[in-house]
């Protein structure tokens, strides 16, 4: 029965993917009425679930960290193809767009992630256990390119507004990218122990035991099939995006909540892996999904968007207001002091949480 069950899952999970793609090239571009949209909705959460199965699968056959940072970059890229389309497409309304889908990313992934993961451990072992040296490691990264990109433009005087000049938005663009090519050679190569799941007594463990990884054949398999998956997951988001947009602008609400909306769709499948690792007691991994897609987002979308100016017709903006820095600041003050004893408690992880529900309420009432 066991082996019945499983074949039917590795069945759901191929055809699902492949339903989605075929979904999304037939309704992109199109408007929907309500009867496709549940369609669409219900297809969407088939493909979040399948790419998190695909993407446990090449982490098993990989190992941590490489598993985090395939689904974390994945999502990234698909998404920042997303996002420069969109800015090409939408001309001067859309000039925000890649400083509002960033920053959401940033809050979802660093406080919704995060708190949610450490809540989630630490209910489950009393206390949540991660390595600080690598957890640290990742914060700072974090905090320093979202403080170049996002907050230096509000205070720069060569342009008005929020905005680099030519020159200040190639340095951002070009720290971004170093600095994420630097995480990413730390996380993988030089000091990869720093990232790898640790027991309650701080023994790095760098093996899984409970089944044999899968063939390299089935994880290219998986590898294709988390393409198709991720792909159906931004582009089933982009084509319900018009009725979100409906619903929000008839509740009367800001724009902006339609980007939050966006992002939380499009970072399920690292949400819903995170947490799944958390309850196996993996919650390195989970800071590493978390803190790992916030980077890739960061370190990503500024160099794309930087590089699309060059077509872009109206203006770049990048910098944050008030209240936004303000959020952006707890949220790096807190994380440094959640990581810096490598122990989170239920506490921690509400800290987090309530920083994110702050950031949704200004999101919904400025």
């Amino acid at each position: 029965m066991i082996a019945g069950l499983r074949s039917t899952a590795r069945h759901w999970t191929t055809v699902v993917p492949v339903l989605a793609v075929v979904l999304l090239a037939l309704t992109w571009g199109r408007s929907l009425p309500p009867p496709l949209v549940g369609l669409v909705a219900y297809f969407l959460a088939g493909a979040v679930l399948a790419a998190v199965h695909h993407a446990e699968v090449i982490a098993h056959r990989v190992g941590e960290p490489f598993g985090s940072l395939v689904l974390a970059v994945a999502v990234t890229v698909i998404e920042v193809a997303l996002i420069v389309t969109l800015m090409v497409d939408g001309g001067e309304k859309s000039a925000a767009l890649a400083r509002d889908t960033v920053f959401a990313a940033v809050m979802i992934t660093c406080n919704g992630i995060v708190g949610l993961c450490l809540l989630v451990g630490s209910l489950k072992r009393k206390v949540a256990v991660f390595n600080a040296e690598g957890t640290g490691a990742a914060l700072a990264a974090v905090a320093t390119v979202a403080g170049l990109s996002l907050v230096l433009p509000t205070f720069t005087t060569t342009t008005p507004g929020p905005r680099f000049s030519t020159p200040q938005l190639v340095f951002a663009a070009l720290a971004a990218l170093t600095l994420y090519g630097l995480f990413v050679t730390t996380q993988t190569v030089r000091h990869r122990d720093y990232f790898l799941p640790v027991t309650s007594t701080g023994e790095v463990i760098d093996t899984e035991d409970h089944a044999d990884p899968p063939t390299a054949r089935a994880a290219l398999i998986s590898l294709a099939l988390l393409a198709l998956a991720l792909i159906s997951v931004v582009g089933l988001a982009k084509a319900v995006s018009p009725t979100i947009e409906s619903g929000v602008a008839a509740a009367g609400l800001p724009s902006s909540v339609v980007g939050i909306v966006i992002a939380l769709l499009v970072l399920l499948p690292e949400t819903v892996a995170a947490v799944r690792a958390a309850q196996r007691d993996r919650v390195q991994t989970s800071l590493n999904l978390g803190l790992g897609s916030a980077m890739a987002s960061i370190g990503l979308t500024i160099p794309a968007v930087a590089l699309a100016t060059v077509w872009l017709p109206g203006p770049l903006l990048l910098g944050l207001g008030a209240s936004h820095m303000v959020l952006l600041a707890l949220t790096v003050i807190v994380g440094t002091l959640t990581v810096i004893p490598g122990r989170a408690t239920p506490l921690q992880g509400g800290v987090h949480l309530a920083l994110l529900a702050a950031y949704i309420v200004l999101a919904v009432s400025p």
